[in-house]
């Protein structure tokens, strides 16, 4: 394939940067008062009660810690839980001028804790406001990441790509929209997309949980969320945020439809988000786009608004609606081509149709060297010229970059049964072809 052409720089337009500078989306500053929170008074006294009976005598320091509240707010709370004849103080932590003092629910505040349990089982973080969230998110939007070509050199340069492929993501890595990656299987779609994840270098905040209508909504992910340092010398903020790296989020062959909506747990009565909302200001990965239970089309109709307006509806089990906002880059990676997957009207809303090549002959043999060259083989052009000429130019199979490194691991997994030093010849080779799913070329 041809190598894209680069441009020649024009001397009086000064060069971008060759790394974007960082930025740290803090979130909002420690509220002092309960009523900074956003929150009711009596959320925040069921939540602290709930916290009280299940770690019995605690501080409110200890309480701080759990529901990620200043401890000023925690002590309000106490104060008013006092007031109100639902805790009782039990003396210092310790015989320290600093200690703290312990509290306890009292049998009327135990039966306050069982009526909070009733509403929702949750017992943690305090959550922020739907409008904390929504001004949170646009605040980081992902329109803030610039990504200059050396920052996508940079993160491709494990891959062996074509240049006109890389001069083709970098507008769409830019636009912060939507794509579609399309091609033959193996080629390396779904390592481009998390590649790219790898050019964001932006830290952003995202909630424990979010309030929509007194419903608790649980966000903040250890799975999906990677935690980030704070810059030297960073303000304080609100302890119910965490300071994350944009995600990229993958969903593969076993969504549905149901997952993309908010999931009720009815036993613990809180929700969970869906997870492409907890890709907002990151990405989205759909993988295997085409082979989910439900049709192509089906996803596509899903998201005509989210796509095309850059906000979503969400429902709760009550039949209340909400909007938020839908800010990140939705990577739609499918081995099917576009017409196969929707209508002239669903695809408009997928701003980029990528077709993401099969290897030519120099890029399958680079591709080879460098998983030969990872697994201790030695490389034998000799050997898989011929190997190439005679199973992709003869025998017309596609090739595919996932080739290499399953015929190199069957090769070693042979040579450990045979008993035998691993080596490239035309025996393993051929051995190794028999486990290979390869599709002839298409005429």
């Amino acid at each position: 394939m041809t190598e894209a052409i680069q441009d020649q720089p024009d001397p009086t337009v000064q060069a971008p940067p060759l790394h974007h500078q960082e930025h740290y989306f803090a979130a909002p500053p420690p509220p002092k008062t309960m009523e900074e929170t956003g929150l009711g008074e009596s959320f925040l006294i069921g939540l602290v009660s709930k916290v009280l009976q299940q770690g019995g005598t605690m501080t409110p320091t200890e309480i701080s810690g759990v529901i990620k509240l200043p401890k000023v707010i925690c002590r309000q709370i106490i104060k008013e839980m006092t007031h109100l004849l639902l805790v009782e103080a039990q003396g210092l932590e310790t015989q320290d001028i600093k200690s703290d003092i312990r509290y306890t629910l009292t049998d009327r505040g135990k039966r306050w804790a069982l009526d909070a349990m009733r509403v929702s089982q949750y017992v943690g973080p305090a959550p922020v406001t739907l409008k904390m969230f929504e001004e949170q998110i646009r605040k980081q939007s992902i329109d803030h990441e610039k990504i200059h070509r050396a920052e996508l050199d940079k993160a491709f340069s494990h891959l062996v790509i074509p240049d006109i492929l890389k001069a083709q993501l970098g507008p769409a890595v830019n636009s912060g929209r939507s794509m579609l990656m399309y091609g033959e299987p193996g080629n390396g779609k779904t390592s481009l997309a998390e590649a790219i994840g790898t050019s964001f270098i932006d830290v952003v905040s995202f909630p424990y949980a979010i309030l929509v209508g007194n419903q608790l909504i649980r966000f903040y992910d250890e799975t999906l969320h990677q935690l980030a340092d704070l810059p030297e010398g960073a303000d304080p903020v609100d302890p119910r945020w965490v300071a994350c790296h944009r995600p990229v989020v993958i969903a593969g062959g076993e969504l549905t439809l149901p997952m993309l909506d908010l999931e009720f747990e009815h036993t613990a009565r809180y929700y969970e988000a869906p997870m492409h909302l907890k890709a907002l200001g990151g990405i989205f990965v759909l993988d295997d786009f085409g082979r989910q239970l439900e049709r192509p089309q089906a996803y596509l109709n899903r998201w005509i608004v989210p796509l095309e307006k850059g906000y979503d509806f969400l429902s709760l089990h009550t039949g209340k609606k909400f909007m938020v906002p839908f800010d990140q880059l939705v990577v739609f990676s499918s081995n099917f081509f576009p017409e196969e997957l929707g209508d002239e009207a669903s695809l408009r809303r997928i701003y980029f149709k990528i077709h993401v090549p099969s290897p030519t002959r120099e890029d399958y043999m680079q591709i080879f060297r460098d998983v030969c060259r990872a697994a201790g083989l030695e490389w034998k052009q000799d050997v898989m010229e011929e190997f190439f000429e005679r199973k992709y130019e003869t025998e017309e199979y596609v090739t595919s970059g996932a080739h290499p490194g399953f015929l190199v691991s069957h090769i070693l997994a042979a040579c450990r049964y045979l008993d035998r030093e691993p080596e490239l010849n035309p025996e393993l080779l051929d051995l190794a072809w028999r486990n290979v799913a390869a599709s002839k070329k298409r005429h």
